[in-house]
């Protein structure tokens, strides 16, 4: 018989096998957004979390509705404020712990708890674009919330947090020694470091390779996707082989220069969106966080220190999300707004891929394609309308349908009008120019969507003109 001693050392191996490497890599959860014309149920989208072995879950706001479909999941949640309520909620506690009441305590009470373990002040209200429209206000509206929470005896287990944007901090010389945070911002990120390390939370931010290659020339597609082939940049003694570990390392420095060296960081949003740009696809995203992942798990390379957590962006694509940053921004998601794989993936460190969303309810199999039949002199223009109305991001330059040419890309825009408007026939009338067909109009690579059948909610209408510079690009890819 083995002695006590060598049997609990045998379980503990054992149990480190399997362990050790989750451990290591850090918990991994996905951003959840719902700017979506036709949004999946959230309770589909708590079975796709919890199909697909998903444990933690960041949010951008409260919305009760997916709160609720979350509650006795056991799913960790991260819950959002909008940037729209950081002034207030730094102009009066009472507000803030309004907040908290509506959002956070009620979901703490009875059976079906919801795991709320972050309230997230703000979506990267220092995000350069954004000017000083929210820095002053930030700190407040954390500490109000903090007094909110303390106040119903939750600030123990629900962690205040400020997700910062990629551009927050940088390099001049491209080093990441020399890391620092934007110098209009040092003396926030002093403010906002400190409350974090008195109550004992992370510091949540974005890390986008994607970006970083796609604005920068000087980075290459394989030094982006943690490719062996790629090539290495030097800093003083480390040898840095892929964009992440140079853009944390970075935030690293920059966390030090300002005396918080030790700080836990949470990557709150990094990904690969798969349309709306050049080497934006499901291929090349899926390279990305297989590489990611693998890269988390190994901890190889020159990462100075492990985040604690990392949250992929994002599970879902949303058809309504602003494109000042590109058109890309609508294709974030691992999942199509369905709730359909892209790619071959896997969220935890086994072989198992991704599992579709089950029993999802669309609209009948009908189509709105342009009358090849009438005079078409005017289509473009009744394209352009659609555009303006909808999401035409996957035929301009870039996407996956730029590539059908003129009269497609006309159909294209007219479905995807037709398809917001829940198939009212009117919506596909365009003077006469729409035809609604059972014919599936789908080119290789180019999928005409059919949209989810949503009794519970109504299309949304957009803004009708986001930029003019996007209505541009439409109508001269319409004209070719």
């Amino acid at each position: 018989m083995a002695r006590p001693h060598r049997v609990f050392l045998l379980l503990v191996a054992f149990t480190a096998e399997f362990s050790l490497t989750g451990i290591f890599a850090g918990a991994v959860g996905v951003n959840w957004g719902t700017e979506a014309s036709h949004p999946l149920p959230p309770s589909k989208v708590v079975e796709l979390l919890k199909s697909n072995g998903i444990a933690k879950v960041k949010l951008f706001d409260a919305d009760p509705k997916v709160l609720q479909a979350l509650s006795g999941s056991n799913v960790g949640v991260t819950v959002g404020i909008p940037n729209s309520m950081i002034k207030s909620l730094n102009a009066s506690r009472k507000v803030a712990e309004s907040w908290v009441h509506d959002n956070v305590t009620r979901y703490f009470n009875g059976g079906n708890r919801v795991r709320i373990e972050y309230v997230a002040v703000g979506d990267e209200p220092f995000l350069q674009s954004y000017g000083n429209q929210y820095k002053s206000f930030v700190i407040g509206a954390a500490m109000n919330i903090q007094s909110a929470l303390a106040k119903a005896s939750l600030a123990n287990e629900v962690k205040v947090v400020v997700p910062s944007s990629f551009d927050s901090f940088l390099s001049e010389s491209g080093r990441p020694s020399s890391g620092h945070f934007r110098t209009d911002l040092n003396k926030t990120m002093i403010e906002l470091l400190s409350f974090l390390s008195k109550h004992h939370s992370p510091f949540f931010v974005t890390i986008s390779p994607f970006l970083s290659f796609h604005q920068n020339k000087n980075i290459s597609l394989d030094f982006s996707l943690f490719k062996e082939t790629a090539k290495a940049r030097k800093d003083g003694r480390k040898t840095y082989r892929n964009s992440f570990d140079l853009s944390y390392n970075t935030l690293v420095s920059a966390l030090s220069s300002v005396g918080f060296p030790e700080i836990d960081i949470v990557v709150s949003k990094i990904g690969w969106p798969t349309d709306g740009a050049a080497n934006a696809t499901s291929p090349t995203a899926e390279a990305f966080l297989e590489g990611l992942m693998g890269h988390l798990e190994k901890m190889t390379g020159s990462l100075l220190r492990r985040p604690v957590e990392t949250y992929i962006e994002s599970l879902l694509d949303e058809d309504q999300r602003n494109l000042s940053s590109g058109n890309f921004e609508r294709h974030w998601g691992v999942f199509t707004f369905d709730g359909q794989t892209k790619y071959s993936f896997s969220f935890n460190q086994n072989s198992k891929k991704l599992v579709n969303a089950q029993n999802v309810q669309y609209l009948p199999p009908k189509w709105c394609v342009v009358n090849n039949n009438r005079d078409l002199s005017n289509a473009s223009a009744k394209a352009l309308e659609a555009c303006s109305v909808s999401d035409c991001t996957s035929i301009l330059p870039g996407g996956s349908c730029s590539g059908i040419g003129w009269p497609g890309n006309v159909s294209y825009a007219f479905n995807s009008l037709y398809q917001q408007n829940d198939h009212r026939a009117q919506s596909c009338d365009f003077g006469g120019l729409g035809l609604i067909t059972t014919v599936d109009p789908s080119e290789e690579n180019c999928r005409f969507w059919i949209q989810l059948d949503t009794s519970h909610s109504s299309s949304q209408i957009p803004i009708l003109f986001q930029s003019l510079l996007i209505l541009l690009t439409v109508w001269t890819q319409l004209k070719l």
